[in-house]
């Protein structure tokens, strides 16, 4: 029995990809290259249309830590409202105190204003100061999918982790493994570790179509990106996935 399979997607091309390779679950986001930040509400009503799977929304306003000011926490509650009234069939979001615990008290508040929605804490989990004490507060908030690599950079780095961690779980919340999934690796994690959902993002790089071009005019002021490729989701990579 092949895991639950969920692909972070930034593009509607690439949810175009995800429906046709019959993707299980896809996590909406903007600027992959922060970690994920909040979409707009066209990018989910255009996914909505074309992705029949469960869509889940990253509410995340900005990049950088984690630990969210009032003013924040107002645009993450109205972005939660405004997923639930666009077809999000669930959020995604983490929060943490200064001293590196699970914000239950905010959790709380946005578990509420979800309502009905599914959850999914992200890897803020992995920024945490104590792994296995923030998993059992998001057991006890109810939360039902944690994403992780295991408080490492890459999931592989972070195996021995996720095992415990899906032990520690035993079915309380799911252990949804992210960071440095390949999926001809896949099989090799699941049997390593016992998990059940993985989390990639299974791009490939097409170059742009644009003829007339100014490579030295980068977009981003901290770091120069290729400005005339484009990172999409590989639909017969996907297929394979999806289809073993």
């Amino acid at each position: 029995m092949r895991p639950v399979i969920e692909v972070c997607v930034d593009r509607i091309d690439s949810v175009v990809t995800c429906s046709k390779a019959g993707v299980d679950r896809i996590e909406l986001c903007a600027a992959l290259s922060e970690g994920g930040l909040t979409p707009s509400f066209g990018f989910l009503r255009q996914a909505r249309q074309i992705f029949r799977g469960k869509i889940m929304m990253m509410i995340r306003p900005r990049a950088g830590d984690f630990l969210y000011q009032s003013d924040e926490i107002e645009i993450m509650k109205e972005d939660i409202a405004l997923a639930k009234s666009n077809g999000a069939d669930g959020i995604v979001f983490g929060c943490l105190l200064a001293d590196g615990s699970i914000d239950a008290p905010l959790c709380r508040e946005l578990i509420e204003d979800a309502g009905s929605l599914d959850i999914t804490f992200h890897r803020a989990f992995d920024a945490s100061a104590d792994l296995d004490v923030s998993l059992e507060t998001l057991i006890e908030l109810g939360i039902p999918r944690v994403l992780t690599s295991g408080g490492q950079p890459d999931v592989w780095r972070g195996r021995d982790a996720l095992q415990s961690l899906v032990r520690q779980a035993n079915s309380r919340i799911a252990i949804l493994a992210g960071g440095g999934i390949t999926a001809d690796r896949i099989a090799e994690l699941i049997g390593a570790t016992g998990l059940r959902e993985v989390h990639l993002s299974a791009r490939t790089t097409r170059a742009s179509a644009m003829q007339f071009r100014r490579d030295d005019i980068p977009m981003g002021a901290s770091q120069v990106m290729p400005e005339y490729e484009h990172r999409i989701a590989d639909l017969d990579l996907l297929k394979n996935l999806c289809q073993s």
